[in-house]
């Protein structure tokens, strides 16, 4: 169609063209005769310009005028009027002009301005700039219709001209005329002429009309040439630019807008790349408040900036024609200019967003209301960075938000940022600021899942953009470190460290401004100085000339340090000058043929020099030469190290650690000590003679005589150094690291120590731990500590041997850890206030005392005063399920009461956990062994054992134990990163510094691989308690039971389901990386079932899984067992894309454990603070995940608690066997919690409802209403101050959301359903007069728990008596509602009278013809009514507001 249009229009004007030229080369060809100046005189044209005070020049000169404009326009007009021609003259007047014009000089002359005339007279009456003469003719309104129709038939002539004469354009210049005349006399019709021009010009000439449209024509016109220009715009796209300009001029209706806009939204995905940013204008500027969500969101969906942009690909194989081919020079620039009409889409959007509120606010809610990460575009992260550059109507804040929301729930991942910088970063850069404070507001935020995706900002605006920018990255990353906060500098040293390995020569520039962070090492843990020297290290001492300047610094640091005296900074000295031995000693990759595989003999000797500065720093304190063999071991694990530099340190560690603690062993030991001495735990029978020994007594011994010389002052100088067992196990995890990389992992060479005696005491001396002095038992204190960590680093040692001697004797160390503990518990008990010896020496203090006496003290102070060691061994598996930990191996007593329980917690040995050794998650490996149950012992135990390696079920629980404390530690998310007040951080991390070293996702798979292990040993705890309840026919605490045994198989079969647990509930399961992990995981609990294949969904495997572990539920030994049984499922499920599926499964399991009568091995109930927090938990999931709560609230508040009622003091309900008086509170309280939970998600009531769906909504809120009156008024009978402050705190809650949700459902259905409003308002006035009289009871009692409670109670109620009123006056039965005066009264409904005022107002809205009702009193309605009702309840509200306040 537009073609055709086109064709015809050509063939139109070709007549005119050719009669042009024609008369164009008469007049130029009649020009040099100078025959027309005189024509033109005589003509009237001529004349009546000429009397007005016009000059017509000629040979190019511009016309000159002697009077004003309008002077000259009145006189033209006089002429023409008074002329006796008129109107005749008119026409006359116009033919003269368009003769006059014929001349194309002539032309342009009139259509050029004209220039006043240098008359001195008239000088002052002429202003300097004039209009042209064709412009100053179309001011008279009589010529101006003639005037335009001649203009618009000779622009025809000129259209094809381009611009001639000196650069001008004609065509345009007539154009120019037409615009902002001071009056159009008929407008209609000029913009009929001008839109046929529009159909017969060429393009230049099209736009050059359309967009001069707005300036020529009247309001009248605007919406009738928009919707032509809206046509034209469907059927040519190159005129898109020039009318969306017009549009954007033309004052249109709102609906014509709406159109034009959808039109334009319709075709934008076939826009000109470079008429882009014109669209995304005009879109934006023409959106109104109520049309700006559905407008933006629209937009959003329909521009695809992704196709704006080559890929990096492409534009490489650009470049590279173009540097082949001159060809190639047009895409490239065409690439090059792509970035630019992407930068100025967005500069249209902000611009957009700067002056119109709603727009921000339409961008937020569009990006905001993106629910699948497939949708989110590169366009949403650059509307973000947008809002928050404007902060136009404080869209920063909002920007901030709504990005940390999208990174939060894992809509906007790291995919789509990479995307964006690698595609956009020209654009981005521009940018940069907000990327900058996006990244560092996303690293400050303590929640977690948002801080990586602010560290992947940092590196990839480092690697996309310049050195400006990447040197503001660096700050930026230096600040954070400095900020002391511990999750942000994790984070950021973590950036630094992998931008130093991925980009080192550029890193290398801004050295200086990571040895900033030297000025703040107070601040930062010792896993953080080690990864700042690591980082620093590595740039000094790399491959980068420009990080060298940084050395000599590097070394006057370390320097200072390792001279300190305080052991804080002595300790700084070490880390980073072991992490700078790793750099300089590093193993260089293939390099220059001469030096390829080995150091420089300068760089050995500067690594040797090193080395022993450290050394001989850290000889005078024992704390620091054990640190220091620790770090040089960390060093040796993690790092590739010169084999020179290997070999020197493997060979001095060997020699000196057989002379400072190996011993030959002979038949007496020498030497007088506070014990005697004698050699133990030997495994090695036929070297009974001969043999070595780990010299740990007389070491001891002499370490304490030491100490005691030098607090006498006596013998200071008499040794220089002085072999402390405190360095025995860090030294010896050091020689066996360096004994593995030189050899391979294998330990030959030293797999004597494995079985080798140490010299000890004999360990009956704790038989005697009473009769010992305190000094003897603090000996003995720390020579079981010093054994036991010698053992925990034998097992860390030696874990991954193949041989079955070597595994034997690993199982036998174990075994002699747990019974070790067993004694130091013991001795612990009777040694209140001691402090152990360090065992991790890069802790916040070296000496661990300011940390960890203040915990330690309190425990054994409490535990000293009724000292009773048997009693204090019992496991803690019945009062402390969820920490059956440490005391696995102790010997059980009959159980006591619970002050000797709690007595007992006191040396549990967990208080204890800083002062041992880690063990490596190696360690763990050793589950894989079979389980030995001790009912299964018989006197082949000795064959048995010789014939397989088999784990105890003491060492299970010791290793479980540790594998809880490192899941927690590593795989459970912390809730918050920000630094306390009161700095415990040492607490937390102290005994995991190599765990540290570790990533979550190492943990989480080395996890899965135990898999099969953990599951066998769950499957034989099961058997076992199976068994015994077959033996004892299903009773707990048969005769058969052995209680010790029953204890430590509970606490193993409990630590496995939460081991399991942890694994499962690792957030970084739900990363997109980690599926087939958690696959894999899933495929081996469900294989465990049934045989599946690979093919199997998550779904199925789920199914699976969750089929296997139910199976355990018939042999659960206690409450806390079930619940983490329980907890585990949930865990399970939620894997799944149908977590709902198996609500009804766990909720029906939960119910069947507390439907359970829970004893304890020794016959007793199951009681204590423990199981009341497992069964809170447990009655939680049970109400969270059944389907009905409010019916299941009233089965347990109806039934059970009625029973419970009706018996005797220690019974427990019938149908609910875990509720008795003692864990009524529980109940209560949750009962209350999820009561008032469920009522928060009733849907609110609308106007819109049906009637049916009114009837459901109110029936639901008279369920809950019921279920509200049954347990506030369980306050009757159960008075006790915790369940008032239960009753109180839910009731206002509840109260709240019926206020909220409940009301307006009344309002809507009051007039369809009075009955059922009535009956349901009468029942929740009887709840609201009992919370009314537990205010009362609270004021009276001045409990000031409770009454803390009162005033927002109080307000409620009050707010409820006006929203009741409100509800009456909205259905016209107002004159139902009245008030009276609602007597204070207590719990037991007797008045109160000590207050002035005897009552406080109330009120009633029942329905009409409630005048009948009873008095005032009875019909009242809610208890803090001071609503008005006169002078008395003012008098009333005052008084109650006092007596709130105090």
């Amino acid at each position: 169609m537009m073609r055709k249009k086109r064709h015809s229009s050509v063939e139109k004007v070709a007549g005119t063209t050719a009669a042009t030229k024609a008369k164009k080369s008469r007049n130029s060809s009649r020009q040099p005769k100078e025959a027309a100046p005189e024509e033109a005189s005589e003509t009237a044209f001529a004349t009546f310009v000429k009397k007005a005070g016009v000059s017509l020049k000629h040979n190019g000169a511009s016309h000159e005028i002697a009077v004003d404009q309008v002077v000259f326009q009145k006189r033209i007009q006089q002429q023409l009027q008074k002329s006796p021609r008129y109107p005749d003259i008119l026409k006359e007047f116009i033919t003269d002009l368009e003769a006059y014009i014929e001349n194309p000089d002539r032309f342009r002359n009139c259509l050029l301005p004209c220039i006043p005339q240098p008359s001195e007279a008239d000088v002052r009456s002429v202003s300097s700039f004039q209009e042209s003469l064709i412009r100053m003719l179309l001011g008279i309104e009589m010529l101006q219709t003639l005037i335009i129709s001649t203009l618009l038939e000779k622009l025809p002539e000129f259209m094809f001209d381009g611009a001639v004469d000196g650069g001008l354009n004609i065509p345009r210049m007539i154009i120019n005329q037409l615009k902002w005349l001071d009056r159009v006399v008929d407008t209609k019709e000029l913009a009929v002429k001008l839109m046929e021009l529009v159909s017969v010009a060429p393009v230049e000439v099209q736009r050059d009309i359309i967009t001069s449209l707005p300036e020529i024509l009247e309001d009248s016109q605007h919406n009738d040439i928009a919707r032509e220009l809206n046509a034209l715009l469907q059927e040519n796209t190159q005129l898109t630019v020039p009318i969306l300009d017009a549009l954007s001029s033309l004052n249109l209706s709102s609906s014509l807008l709406t159109e034009v806009r959808e039109a334009v939204m319709a075709t934008l995905a076939a826009v000109q790349l470079e008429d882009l940013p014109v669209v995304v204008k005009f879109i934006l500027h023409s959106v109104s408040a109520s049309n700006a969500y559905e407008v933006v969101s629209n937009l959003r969906q329909k521009l695809e900036l992704e196709q704006c942009v080559l890929p990096p690909a492409l534009q490489a194989s650009q470049i590279r024609m173009k540097s082949k081919s001159s060809a190639g020079s047009a895409s490239t620039a065409a690439s090059g200019n792509s970035q630019d009409s992407v930068t100025l889409v967005l500069d249209c959007i902000k611009s957009a967003v700067r002056f119109q509120k709603t727009i921000s606010e339409a961008w937020l809610k569009a990006i905001e209301s993106v629910d699948d990460v497939e949708d989110h575009k590169v366009l949403d992260l650059l509307v973000l960075f947008i809002l928050h550059c404007t902060n136009a109507n404080q869209s920063r804040r909002g920007a901030e938000r709504v990005l940390k929301l999208k990174v939060r729930t894992g809509l906007m991942q790291e995919a789509l940022l990479q995307k964006t910088f690698r595609d956009y970063s020209q654009v981005m850069r521009g940018y940069f600021p907000s990327i900058l404070a996006l990244a560092q507001s996303l690293v400050r935020s303590p929640d977690p899942c948002v801080v990586p995706f602010g560290g992947q900002m940092y590196r990839h605006s480092f690697t996309a953009f310049d050195s400006y920018c990447q040197q503001e990255v660096v700050g930026s990353l230096v600040t954070h470190v400095c900020s002391g906060v511990s999750g942000e500098v994790d984070v950021a040293l973590e950036l630094l460290c992998s931008l130093v390995m991925e980009r080192p020569s550029e890193m290398a520039l801004y050295a200086v401004f990571v040895k900033g962070i030297l000025d703040y090492l107070d601040n930062l843990t010792p896993q953080q100085i080690r990864r700042l020297f690591h980082l620093l290290s590595r740039l000094a001492f790399g491959q980068q000339e420009q990080g060298s300047q940084i050395q000599d610094d590097m070394h006057i640091v370390i320097r200072k340090q390792l001279s300190s005296t305080v052991p804080k900074y002595k300790r700084i000295g070490i880390i980073g000058a072991v992490m700078i031995v790793g750099s300089m000693g590093a193993l260089r990759p293939k390099g220059k043929e001469s030096q390829s595989s080995s150091l420089s003999q300068e760089t050995l000797r500067q690594v040797t020099a090193l080395l022993e500065l450290v050394k001989s720093s850290s000889e005078s304190s024992p704390e620091a030469a054990a640190l220091y063999y620790d770090e040089l071991a960390n060093l040796i694990w993690s790092s590739a190290l010169d084999p020179q530099v290997e070999e020197m340190i493997g060979m001095s560690v060997l020699d000196d650690f057989q002379d400072d603690f190996v011993v030959d062993l002979g038949p007496d030991i020498a030497g007088s000590f506070i014990f005697p001495a004698c050699a133990m735990y030997n495994l090695e029978e036929d070297e009974s003679q001969g043999g070595i020994a780990i010299n740990l007594l007389p070491l001891l011994a002499k370490e304490t005589q030491n100490k005691g010389e030098q607090q006498s002052q006596i013998g200071k100088q008499k040794q220089q150094k002085l072999v402390s067992p405190l360095c025995l196990s860090p030294f010896f995890r050091l020689l066996r690291l360096c004994e593995e990389k030189r050899h391979q992992g294998d330990l030959e060479e030293i797999d004597a120590l494995v079985g080798c005696p140490l010299i000890l005491t004999n360990m009956d001396v704790v038989d005697k731990v009473d009769s010992l002095s305190k000094a003897e038992r603090e000996f003995l204190c720390t020579l079981l500590f010093h054994t036991i960590n010698w053992f925990r680093e034998v097992v860390n040692a030696f874990c991954k041997q193949k041989e079955t001697e070597m595994k034997m004797k690993v199982m036998t160390r174990l075994q002699n850890i747990t019974f070790l503990q067993m004694l130091l518990e013991r001795v612990l008990a009777g040694t209140p206030g001691y402090m152990p010896p360090v065992s991790n020496f890069d802790g916040e203090t070296t000496d661990g005392i300011s940390f960890s006496v203040p915990v330690n003290k309190a425990k054994k102070d409490r535990t000293g005063k009724k000292r009773k060691a048997p009693g204090k061994n019992a496991p803690e598996g019945v009062s402390q399920p969820e920490e059956a930990t440490e005391a696995d191996e102790t010997q059980q007593e009959q159980p006591e009461k619970e002050k000797e329980k709690e007595n007992r917690l006191g040396v549990s040995l967990t208080a204890y956990r800083p002062f041992f050794r880690e063990l490596d998650m190696e360690v763990l490996s050793v589950l894989q062994c079979g389980l030995l149950s001790r009912s299964l012992l018989d006197s082949e135990l000795h064959t048995k054992v010789q014939e397989e390696v088999v784990l105890g079920p003491t060492e299970l629980v010791f290793l479980l134990e540790d594998m809880q404390h490192k899941l927690e530690f590593s795989l459970t998310a912390a809730p918050a990163k920000r630094a306390p007040f009161l700095k415990m951080r040492a607490d937390k991390t102290v005994g995991f510094s190599h765990l540290q070293q570790r990533s979550a996702k190492d943990i989480a798979s080395y996890c899965v691989q135990l898999l099969p292990a953990l599951c066998s040993h769950l499957e034989n705890c099961h058997n076992h308690f199976q068994t015994l309840l077959s033996e004892n026919n299903g009773i707990v605490d048969g005769p058969s039971t052995d209680v010790e045994e029953h204890q430590v198989m509970s606490s193993g079969y409990q630590l496995l389901l939460q081991v399991i647990n942890t694994t499962f509930s690792w957030s970084g399961f739900s990363q997109p990386g980690q599926r087939s992990l958690l696959k894999k995981a899933l495929g081996l609990l469900a294989g465990r079932l049934k045989e599946g294949g690979p093919e199997l969904t998550l779904e199925q495997l789920v199914k699976h899984s969750f089929e296997y572990l139910l199976n355990f539920r018939s042999t659960m030994p206690s409450l806390s067992t079930a619940l983490c049984l329980s907890q585990l499922l949930s865990t399970v499920s939620e894997k799944g894309g149908n977590p709902g599926a198996y609500r009804e499964q766990t909720a029906s399991l939960a119910r069947r454990f507390l439907n359970q009568s829970w004893v304890t091995a020794s016959g007793e109930k199951e009681r204590g603070g423990k199981f009341n927090e497992a069964l809170h938990t447990l009655l939680s999931i049970y109400l969270e995940h059944v389907d009905d709560v409010l019916k299941a609230v009233e089965e347990i508040a109806g039934e059970g608690i009625t029973e419970l009622i009706n018996t005797s003091k220690d019974e427990s309900s019938a149908s609910w066997p875990t509720l008795n008086r003692q864990t009524f509170l529980v109940f209560y309280k949750v009962l209350m919690g999820e009561l008032e939970k469920a009522a928060r998600k009733i849907p609110a009531g609308k106007m819109s409802d049906s009637s049916e769906a009114q009837s459901e909504k109110l029936l639901t809120w008279n369920l809950a209403v019921r279920d509200f009156h049954i347990l506030v008024n369980l306050v009757k009978v159960f008075d006790s101050r915790p369940v008032l402050n239960v009753s109180l705190k839910y009731g206002r809650l509840f109260l709240e959301s019926f206020l909220k949700l409940g009301m307006p459902l009344l309002d809507y259905s009051f007039k369809r359903h009075k009955e059922d409003v009535q009956s349901l308002l009468k029942t929740f006035q009887l709840s609201t007069r009992q919370l009314h009289h537990m205010c009362g009871h609270s004021k009276i009692h001045q409990d000031t728990s409770l009454t803390n409670h009162v005033p927002a109670v109080k307000k409620s109620l009050e707010l409820f008596v006006y929203r009741v009123k409100a509800m009456l006056t909205l259905n016209n039965c107002q004159e139902a509602f009245w008030m009276g005066n609602l007597k204070n009264r207590n719990l037991k409904g007797e008045e109160i009278l000590s207050q002035r005022s005897q009552g406080s107002d109330d009120d009633d809205e029942e329905e009409e013809g409630n005048q009948e009702l009873p008095p005032p009193q009875e019909q009242s309605d809610d208890e803090d009514q001071e609503a008005d009702s006169g002078e008395n309840s003012r008098i009333s509200r005052r008084e109650d507001s006092t007596e709130d306040s105090d």
